[in-house]
């Protein structure tokens, strides 16, 4: 039985499916007539996703069908569209995606064909990008007459930093999964057609981690990088305090004491 339909039959569109397996939830968007485009029902259906994310989830795989991950917004739904608007619809995008990069679990993104625009601001949402190589970027609202709405400026800087995506917007520069992994753009490169299977391997170790530890990598990581040193170096003190205070950390420093853990290797 798929997830979506057992959890989230009324608030999941047909542009999307989900389902668990095992304690990692995976969420595809299914336009691929349209290269999965983003439209007003796919991004409040991803809301809706990660805001009823059931207990047993532990990590997020999001993915799209067929060829591509995401062409980006789907653009007929803007041509009407008032300043008040569009103001409002940006921040309709900011509140999903921020469900995603502050949820309760880490989301690894399978990137592939295009991941452009909205697309793109979609993949920057998630924690762990893996792009296979057919994966390709870009931010092509400068040609378009438009400007990035869906987080973009804050999240993609973060990433390449703010002259690489000038350069995008400017210019229509487009990046091809091996640039954009060296940019920083994923972390992790594969052949084509092995994507899913890299992500829900790295799901699948992550959600074996204690649930503390991921929580603080991605609700304390990111704030302690934007603060004052002073303010990030208490935030971390606290932290660690909090996560090395738990029943189950006490328990897996016991397990590598005693030599019942893996040990770190380079592989």
């Amino acid at each position: 039985m798929r997830w979506g339909e057992r959890i989230l039959e009324s608030a999941l569109p047909s542009s999307l499916r989900a389902e668990l397996r095992g304690d990692v939830a995976l969420l595809t968007l299914v336009r691929p007539e349209k290269r999965n485009a983003l439209n007003d029902d796919t991004i409040l259906g991803i809301e809706a996703f990660f805001q009823a994310l059931p207990v047993e989830a532990r990590a997020v795989v999001l993915a799209g069908e067929g060829e591509n991950f995401s062409a980006g917004l789907d653009l007929s739904e803007i041509t009407e569209r008032s300043t008040v608007e569009g103001v409002s619809h940006s921040m309709m995008w900011h509140r999903a995606f921020e469900r995603i990069e502050f949820g309760r679990v880490p989301v690894v993104a399978v990137l592939k064909g295009a991941v452009v625009g909205g697309g793109l601001e979609l993949a920057c949402a998630a924690h762990i990008r893996v792009a296979e190589r057919s994966a390709y970027y870009a931010l092509p609202e400068g040609q378009r007459g438009i400007f990035v709405g869906g987080g973009a400026s804050v999240r993609v800087p973060r990433l390449i930093g703010v002259a690489r995506m000038a350069d995008m917007m400017l210019t229509g520069r487009v990046h091809d999964a091996e640039s954009g992994y060296a940019l920083g753009l994923s972390q992790y490169l594969v052949e084509p057609g092995a994507g899913l299977d890299k992500a829900l391997d790295l799901a699948g170790r992550i959600a074996a981690n204690a649930p503390l530890t991921n929580f603080a990598v991605i609700q304390a990581l990111p704030r302690i990088a934007e603060a004052d040193p002073r303010q990030g170096f208490m935030m971390e003190a606290l932290m660690a305090a909090v996560a090395q205070g738990s029943d189950d950390a006490k328990e897996r420093l016991r397990a590598f004491l005693e030599k019942r853990a893996k040990k770190v290797t380079e592989f």
